[in-house]
């Protein structure tokens, strides 16, 4: 049978609101270990900011994390699954996209969780996720 993204997504997903210093998210993504987080007003998903962002766009653009804003630097307009979306297809757009993880939303639009490939693995899609995993590695040829 079929799974569906809520049968093996992350739940509970620790979430950093927009407002919040890069200062904050830093020491959030210290202290849960990870290094992407949704950035929520409420339970409406504003986008995601990795550690990567604060480094490339925050870091190496000289600005203050004490004082510069989640929104400043986070990555908008992100892509997302629904909860009752089929797990083989999900991980077609992944490799589509060249994305390891996507959010995971209600049909009200709310985060539920968060799917990544690893979550995938255990799962009827299981065998694909390596040669997914090779595709995303791949450079996109995107600046």
């Amino acid at each position: 049978m079929a799974k569906l993204i809520r049968d093996i997504m992350t739940r509970d997903v620790e979430v950093i609101g927009p407002n919040d210093t890069l200062r904050d998210a830093a020491r959030k993504m210290r202290d849960l270990d990870v290094g992407p987080i949704p950035v929520c007003d409420g339970q409406r998903v504003q986008g995601m900011i990795t550690d990567r962002d604060i480094v490339v766009r925050a870091v190496a653009g000289d600005l203050d994390p004490a004082r510069t804003a989640v929104a400043d630097i986070m990555t908008k307009g992100i892509e997302y699954c629904f909860d009752d979306d089929l797990a083989e297809e999900v991980l077609e757009r992944m490799e589509e996209q060249q994305l390891r993880r996507f959010i995971v939303v209600n049909r009200d639009k709310k985060l539920v969780g968060i799917v990544a490939l690893g979550d995938l693995a255990g799962s009827e899609s299981g065998q694909r996720v390596g040669k997914a995993l090779e595709g995303i590695s791949e450079p996109s040829g995107h600046a």
